[in-house]
């Protein structure tokens, strides 16, 4: 990314159509950014059966650009505090690279997602509807976002 160009932050969530309270979480926070362009991408998960995490992956990988920082969003990852992330958000900006979040399906996310991730990120130790991720995702990624920009969105 050339200095001045605007950051790319690309979510991929699994999931099908989302209550109309996740939608509008999720969009009142990405229109607050300023400077970085966050993109949401549904994936709609296929059929229940056997391989469905498999297929999930497959469908979540061909959405992922080979150059990407890869986030994914697994509850064995990496716990961040709001400084952390608002570390690791200044850290992906000084990279150069876009980036992409993933959030799995309800059941978890492939080994092969997990494999290609640069990064696990557990967002808590409890279990969350998958939607509801969505919303703490980008609220938190909004509040980083504040914290580094010195906005007054975030207190300590």
């Amino acid at each position: 990314m050339l200095w001045g160009a605007i950051m790319r932050i690309k979510i991929l969530s699994v999931g099908k159509k989302m209550p109309s309270w996740i939608a509008e979480g999720v969009a009142t926070y990405i229109k607050r950014f300023q400077g970085i362009e966050v993109k949401l991408v549904d994936i709609v998960p296929p059929p229940q059966s056997a391989n469905r995490k498999k297929q999930e992956g497959v469908m979540i990988l061909e959405k992922v650009d080979a150059q990407d920082w890869v986030v994914a969003l697994d509850e064995k990852g990496k716990q961040w505090s709001t400084q952390q992330v608002a570390k690791e958000l200044e850290g992906w900006t000084f990279q150069g690279q876009n980036v992409t979040l993933i959030i799995g399906g309800a059941d978890g996310l492939s080994d092969e997602v997990r494999t290609r991730a640069n990064q696990i990120w557990s967002l808590s130790l409890m279990t969350m509807p998958h939607m509801l991720v969505r919303v703490v995702l980008v609220e938190q990624l909004y509040r980083a976002w504040s914290l580094l920009k010195g906005h007054p969105y975030h207190r300590e």
